[in-house]
């Protein structure tokens, strides 16, 4: 039936339409930017694109004269760096405490409390007393992501671990295995894709929470560069940073993707 909602658009469509939105933002940059330089050739507010692809080529092409590094690419290996380690941790402590929790129910009745206070605390309420107890260093950064996601990974894994059919429970168990081997042969399997989903939609906030702490004390990091020009009310390069941060959350969350529908297809809904 040719009805609006059973109309599926092609690929070529579909990226067209995908499209469309960024370049309707583009050409309303353009147009506003264009508007305020008229009015006021010094404005910093909405610089030419000009002014953009100045910044990319000095930051990522040209050694800064104080540092003698690539400032573009060092802030953003110190990122990358910090945010990569607290997904790995994270992601360890909570698909190892989502089993626990979702199918040993003393453990769930020990821990889950916790779990639950925990995600409700604000993180960034945590960053002076991470910084007065661990310092100022990479290890407070990465604490507060962690603080941040892991709880949230945890219960959604956790709940993922509990919506596994009681009878597939029961017929390996029937079947003679021990605890054990029921958590690592037969839950754990399931928990990889839904481990995926959970990172992908906690990328938002881990990088909010990295942001934060690079901003507040660090020396090196997208986060501390922004916050740095923001003084010089420099758009130039704030913009930039901010279009470059976008890049690299969102080809992260695509490598998530892929790597969900190639490892696990029989996870992939109709399949």
């Amino acid at each position: 039936m040719r009805r609006l909602i059973n109309q599926r658009p092609g690929r070529g469509e579909r990226l067209l339409l995908g499209a469309l939105p960024f370049l309707a933002l583009a050409v309303l940059y353009v147009i506003a930017s264009q508007l305020r330089l008229a009015a006021n050739a010094g404005d910093k507010l909405l610089p030419p694109a000009s002014a953009f692809l100045d910044t990319l080529r000095s930051y990522a092409l040209e050694e800064d004269l104080r540092s003698g590094r690539y400032l573009l690419w060092s802030d953003t290996w110190a990122s990358l760096r910090r945010l990569l380690s607290a997904l790995l941790i994270s992601s360890a402590i909570g698909l190892t405490l989502a089993l626990a929790i979702g199918v040993v129910p003393r453990i769930r009745a020990l821990l889950a409390p916790l779990v639950n206070a925990v995600a409700m605390i604000p993180p960034l309420a945590m960053l002076p007393i991470l910084f007065i107890i661990v310092g100022l260093e990479e290890t407070a950064k990465i604490t507060l992501i962690v603080i941040g996601i892991a709880p949230c990974i945890t219960r959604d894994l956790a709940l993922r671990a509990a919506e596994l059919p009681a009878e597939q429970l029961i017929k390996v168990q029937t079947l003679g295995a021990s605890t054990w081997q029921l958590l690592l042969r037969v839950v754990l399997p399931q928990m990889w894709p839904r481990l995926i989903d959970s990172l992908r939609l906690s990328l938002g906030s881990a990088w909010l929470f990295l942001i934060a702490a690079e901003a507040i004390a660090s020396t090196e990091g997208l986060g501390y560069r922004i916050f740095l020009v923001r003084r010089y009310l420099a758009m130039d390069v704030i913009l930039p940073y901010v279009l470059w941060i976008t890049v690299l959350a969102v080809s992260m969350d695509l490598a998530l993707r892929v790597l969900r529908r190639r490892a696990f297809p029989w996870a992939e809904a109709g399949s």
